[in-house]
């Protein structure tokens, strides 16, 4: 099991700093995915990307979370934002920006992308008094930016998981990406929805917190994400059905990503080896 600390050990001591230049590399013997964050938070430059790809094998796919600066439709009130902090996004769903600040650094290393993910935080009725008017503003942007990338969509509002919603992402060949988080049905209930397997190439979910448990609780539980402190069976099932879901495609084998994170059930290893095996009981022999 991941990490081997003696790998990252630097004049007799643990290196914090040679950890994080290397980990991705150890990474990479067990894992064929990983979700980046830092893309979420600056756009990615072509010299951070060559970083990335160099520590993994070519077959290893990346999915990559789309800037915030084109999903955020307000900044939030966060001291990173400076003087931007509560006030409207200008760049909201710019489909140029997105093209030339995200895509363009990414082209070089197209081969290893596997799904680009377009998070959108919670909306509030000061930001769309109906689902339908965010579907909407979604139909035009996913129309307007270059075609032919592996897009999904993640979003954490639970009223906007209606059949127009999963009309548009297949109208555009476009995943919805489950998500368990604080606000948002179970996952095993978003499977079952009509229509939330959107494309027939890729199956994507983000298992980050357990429905009704806010993020800082969750970090208060968990951290420094050592041990399994909360199991959660429940999730475990969903995402090996994601899992066999993909595998069991009638035509070919789906490109399923399913991501982790400490804060769901207190350590992301544990979990994924859980709803491997899990998956594996379920999976048709090859």
């Amino acid at each position: 099991m991941l990490y081997d600390m003696a790998r990252y050990v630097y004049r007799s001591k643990f290196s914090e700093a040679r950890f994080e230049r290397r980990c991705l590399l150890e990474y990479a013997e067990v894992f064929s995915t990983v979700c980046v964050d830092a893309a979420y938070y600056k756009f990615p430059g072509r010299s951070y990307l060559q970083g990335l790809a160099s520590q993994v094998p070519e077959d290893f796919l990346f999915g990559f979370k789309v800037t915030d600066a084109i999903t955020l439709k307000r900044f939030p009130n966060l001291p990173r934002f400076g003087e931007k902090a509560g006030k409207p996004n200008p760049d909201f769903l710019n489909a140029e920006l997105f093209a030339t600040s995200f895509l363009a650094p990414c082209e070089e290393f197209r081969k290893q992308i596997g799904i680009l993910m377009f998070e959108f935080s919670h909306f509030h009725a000061t930001d769309y008094p109906r689902g339908r008017e965010f579907v909407a503003a979604l139909d035009q942007f996913l129309a307007a930016i270059p075609q032919g990338w592996p897009y999904g969509v993640e979003i954490r509002n639970k009223s906007f998981l209606h059949p127009e919603y999963f009309a548009v992402l297949e109208k555009h060949g476009v995943t919805h990406v489950f998500t368990s988080w604080e606000g948002m049905p179970p996952i095993d209930e978003q499977i079952v929805m009509p229509g939330s397997f959107t494309t027939a190439d890729r199956v994507a979910a983000r298992l980050l917190l357990r429905p009704g448990r806010g993020y800082a609780q969750a970090v208060e539980m968990f951290s420094p994400y050592a041990e399994l402190r909360d199991p959660y069976p429940e999730v475990r099932q969903a995402g090996a059905r994601l899992i066999s879901a993909g595998a069991r495609s009638p035509t070919q084998p789906k490109r399923t990503f399913v991501f982790v994170n400490n804060r769901l059930e207190g350590n992301a290893l544990h979990t994924i080896q859980a709803m491997i095996e899990l998956a594996q009981t379920t999976l048709p022999p090859s």
